[in-house]
Order: C-alpha cells, then sequence, then structure tokens
C-alpha cells in the first residue's frame, strides 16, 4: 500500500511540475519580458494579469497550491535520494542531484521572491516596474535573483526530461539523449532570456 501511494505521489508531483508548476514559470518569464519594451509597456502587462476573472481563486489553486505541495513533496524526494552512479551514469547522476540542490534553493528563493512582491501586494504595495527596479537595484539581489531565475529554468527543463522518461514519452537512450539535448536548449534560452529581463530591471532602476 505504501509503495502505491509513493507511486502516485511521484506521478502527482512530476505532473504538477509540468502542469500548472512549469507553464507559470514561462508564463511569468513572458510577462516580465514586456520590461525590455520600457515599464510602461510592463505594468501594463501585470495590470491586465492583476485584472483576471477569478485571479486569486486561480493563484491559489492552480500556482500556490501545486507549487506548496511540489516544494514539499520534492524536499522528501532530495532527501530520501540516493545518487548512483553505477546505475545512472556519471552525468545523469550530476544531473540529478543539480535538480535536487535547485529544488532546495528555490523553495527559499521562491518563499522570499512571494514576500516581496505578492505579500508586499497584499499589503498595499503595487506590483509594478518601479517594485521590482527598486528591488533589482541592490547588487546582492541582483545575483540573488539571477541564480534564482537560473536555478528556476534549470529545474523546469531538466525536470522535463525526467518528466518524458517517467511519463513513457522518451523510451530508450537514443529518444532520451535527443531530449537531453533538447531541453538543456530550452534551458539555455529561458535562462538568458531571463537574466537579459533581470539586467533590464536593474539598468532602469
Amino acid at each position: 500500500m505504501a509503495s502505491k501511494g509513493h507511486f502516485f505521489n511521484r506521478k502527482l508531483h512530476s505532473l504538477l511540475g509540468v502542469i500548472p508548476v512549469g507553464i507559470f514559470l514561462v508564463q511569468h518569464l513572458f510577462i516580465n519580458h514586456f520590461i525590455l519594451y520600457g515599464p510602461e509597456s510592463f505594468n501594463a502587462a501585470a495590470d491586465f494579469m492583476d485584472s483576471l476573472p477569478l485571479r486569486i481563486f486561480l493563484e491559489v489553486f492552480f500556482i500556490f497550491l501545486p507549487l506548496l505541495y511540489h516544494g514539499i513533496y520534492g524536499l522528501y524526494i532530495a532527501f530520501q535520494a540516493k545518487h548512483n552512479v553505477l546505475n545512472y551514469g556519471y552525468f545523469r547522476n550530476v544531473m540529478f542531484m543539480l535538480q535536487r540542490f535547485t529544488g532546495i534553493f528555490l523553495i527559499i528563493f521562491i518563499a522570499w521572491h512571494v514576500w516581496e512582491t505578492r505579500i508586499a501586494a497584499a499589503l498595499g504595495t503595487p506590483v509594478n516596474a518601479e517594485m521590482m527596479m527598486a528591488i533589482l537595484s541592490s547588487p546582492i539581489m541582483m545575483v540573488f535573483y539571477i541564480l534564482g531565475v537560473v536555478a528556476a529554468t534549470f529545474h523546469f527543463a531538466n525536470g522535463m526530461w525526467s518528466f518524458c522518461v517517467t511519463w513513457g514519452i522518451t523510451v530508450g537512450p537514443k529518444a532520451q539523449r535527443i531530449s537531453t539535448y533538447v531541453w538543456m536548449g530550452v534551458f539555455a534560452i529561458l535562462s538568458i532570456g531571463g537574466i537579459l529581463i533581470l539586467l533590464e530591471f536593474g539598468k532602469l532602476a
């Protein structure tokens, strides 16, 4: 019975890493990229997201709760994990460890980011370009956010590789090797884009 419960939780953890957490990450980067066209464009995109019908319901049940489950169960997996080079090979074992390390770091980063933005918004501070420019005017926070973006994009991309294996999409060494190239390419694109967004906020500060 316990093994069945663990199997279900692993499947749910994997699925929630893609839907909706992974989708939210890509959507978050997409909204943030409007800063590249100026603060007014970013504020318009942020206002549009804030004006969505049932926004609070969507945030709680399709972002925060899935993210909370994914993070808590991910911690359990991280501390239960046994890295076996003989079974998985050196490269995949390194990726396995990085997945766990970035997951632990992301719990800290996301908690801080939510505190600085969503909690601040609940207390009356508007979430806009000026808020992010003020945060990223600090070199320490800029480094922290760059690490957070790189960790998030890596965790997503490498998690997608695992998702494809877990759900039987990539079967066999060749398919999994091609999948590695594809998702590491996605990681590079998303991380570079995310860093450029952060640097633009910092430049405008």
